[in-house]
């Protein structure tokens, strides 16, 4: 890694094994749903959307507008992103002779960042419909965080507080937010590390002194304070005016807290069950949330529960829901690890989520009595070392698969970077998860049947079928 001035960190891995001639690059932002200003829940996944512009500028890198995606496309490669709920990461692979035009063409998008009213809108809309699209478990996932962590927001946003946003709220949120401080370029592939960090210095230049100037305007203001100044300008004049409020009182002022300061100032309430309400599904069932353990600060235990999860969503709960059990029984199962089923791909807060569906008959509290009885049975255990392994390996293959992927490395070295400080690096992982014991996996079961719990109807709407 190399830190360049401003701030901006630079992670670049050669491994031309995994794709001989072709490069990934990886932008991940410390900004995501968490950051969203109140009444504006869905701005950093807006900004995401409108760095990739559909209209160019003149003195622009496409003053032909043909848009970032277009670049690379006319290049043969390939961009997508994705909007988390602490961070938003864009990726980009293209042939490795071609890197260092599309270095060019992620620093251009950063200091041509000038969204139109018009495009604002064109957005807004497909944002829109990215939410009335979004997948159930998503939904499930979101209810079961906000339950353990009051005030968290989802990465989607809301259609209608985005509705009216204007271009001045977007480029106050991406000046705030998209600093090199906040920032890590991870590249990776059939590259020569020293000439990628030369070529990131000469073209990421103009993005290092903007930060620079906005750090000098702004210091020494945090995102939060930020975001005050904007959603509550009478109280900023009460300050000019001289009435300065403590830090207490200002806290208190400026709830509700996002999911990022109630981690840092609680834990999870403790909570034997917190029920949420009742959501909306084709067929009966019930979500189950519980929190995971800090990935930094234990990262043991977190692995313990990722492993934990493939043993009940691999083989116990699937043979549990083919047979009966005191008249009760589950029709289906998924249990999954992390943010949206992506584990390590957040920090704290995360969850494991488990979906589980009920047949006629089945009520809620007897679905969650199912689930507490099968992690009862992984706490008394040992589990067997079969099954263990089973599980472990299933986590490594998985793992493997990903590593050829060179924008799931450069992503992952991002993450590692900007969320979880102090990581070996993805290819340490293998390591770590084979380490992990039977008995902290049963250590895992019993944590989530002592901790708090979410439960969430899953209740068939009218003309359904259940």
């Amino acid at each position: 890694m190399t830190v360049l001035p401003g701030g901006l960190r630079v992670c670049v891995e050669s491994v031309p094994q995994y794709g001989r001639g072709l490069a990934a690059v990886a932008l991940t932002v410390a900004a995501g749903g968490d950051d969203d200003p109140a009444g504006r829940h869905g701005t950093a996944h807006l900004v995401e959307h409108l760095m990739f512009p559909r209209s160019g500028r003149e003195g622009s890198a496409d003053p032909a507008g043909e848009g970032y995606a277009a670049l690379v496309a006319g290049a043969g490669g390939v961009c997508n992103a994705e909007t988390h709920r602490d961070h938003t990461v864009f990726h980009t692979t293209v042939p490795a002779e071609l890197l260092p035009d599309a270095l060019a063409w992620e620093a251009g998008r950063l200091l041509g960042f000038a969204p139109t009213e018009d495009v604002i809108r064109t957005e807004t809309d497909v944002i829109g419909e990215e939410i009335r699209g979004a997948g159930d478990a998503g939904r499930y996932w979101e209810s079961a965080l906000g339950a353990l962590y009051p005030g968290s927001r989802d990465s989607f946003g809301t259609a209608a507080e985005l509705a009216g946003i204007t271009a001045g709220e977007v480029e106050a949120f991406f000046r705030a937010h998209y600093t090199a401080p906040r920032m890590v370029l991870s590249v990776v592939g059939d590259v020569d590390p020293a000439r990628v960090v030369a070529v990131v210095r000469e073209v990421f230049a103009g993005v290092v002194r903007t930060a620079e100037e906005i750090r000098a305007a702004e210091a020494p203001r945090t995102a939060r304070e930020i975001r005050a100044a904007e959603e509550a300008r009478t109280a900023e004049e009460a300050r000019v005016a001289g009435a300065v409020r403590t830090a207490e009182e200002t806290r208190a002022a400026e709830a509700p807290r996002t999911a990022r300061e109630i981690r840092a100032a609680e834990a999870p309430r403790a909570a034997t069950e917190i029920r949420t309400a009742p959501l909306p599904a084709a067929r009966p069932g019930v979500a189950v949330g519980h929190p995971l353990p800090d990935p930094v600060a234990d990262r043991p235990a977190y692995l313990a529960q990722a492993v934990l999860a493939q043993v009940l969503g691999r083989s116990r709960l699937p043979a549990l829901a083919r047979s009966a059990r005191d008249g009760h029984r589950l029709t289906s199962a998924t249990v999954t690890c992390g943010y949206h089923g992506q584990w390590l791909a957040s920090a704290a807060p995360d969850l494991t989520l488990a979906v589980l569906g009920r047949a006629p008959g089945t009520e809620v509290g007897a679905a969650v009595d199912i689930w507490r009885s099968v992690l009862r049975a992984v706490a008394d255990g040992p589990l067997p070392e079969a099954e263990h392994r089973r599980a472990v390996n299933s986590l490594l293959v998985a793992w493997h698969r990903q590593a050829d992927s060179l924008p799931t490395r450069a992503v992952a070295l991002g993450r590692d970077a900007l969320l979880l400080p102090g990581s070996a690096g993805p290819d340490a992982l293998p390591a770590a998860l084979r380490r992990t014991t039977p008995a902290e996996v049963a250590a895992a079961a019993r944590a989530l049947l002592e901790g708090p719990v979410t439960v969430t109807e899953l209740a068939p709407q009218k003309g359904t079928v259940g």
